[in-house]
């Protein structure tokens, strides 16, 4: 596919996700699509696979956390491989802190479907908004 096709790929992959279309999002990822979140301590961070694996993040997204994108994101590519840079701005639900996050996803898109995303994040914005406060002990 061309890298134009790619992009319109990825695009209506983002425009799935904020419509919350969830078929015409599972038709534009491989079965064994691969969705990395780095970090730890907060809600969305580990690998996660497939049609199911990308079903549950995305369902626990939006039970967790609440984010909108300012501006609309600017995409990259080359070949089969997609930048997509933004900017979100949010809260996570459990803590009600908010949070600012600076991002980049890095997409490879083959035979026409998503089969690799891999998210560079501000983890530690997400993090210090995941914390739950600790009151002090006498």
């Amino acid at each position: 596919m061309s890298t134009e096709q790619n992009v319109q790929i990825v695009k209506d992959f983002f425009a799935a996700m904020g419509s919350a279309d969830k078929q015409g999002l599972l038709a534009l990822v491989a079965e064994d699509v691969e969705w990395i979140i780095p970090g730890k301590d907060w809600p969305l961070a580990g690998t996660h696979r497939g049609h199911a694996g990308l079903a549950k993040v995305l369902q626990k997204a939006s039970a967790e956390v609440e984010t909108t994108y300012p501006e609309p994101p600017e995409f990259v590519a080359q070949g089969d491989r997609v930048l997509v840079i933004g900017v979100a701005t949010g809260k996570i639900k459990a803590t009600n802190r908010a949070f600012k996050d600076n991002w980049v996803f890095a997409i490879t898109v083959q035979n026409g479907k998503v089969t690799k995303i891999r998210e560079y994040i501000d983890t530690q914005a997400l993090a210090r908004a995941s914390q739950m406060e600790t009151s002090a002990q006498p």
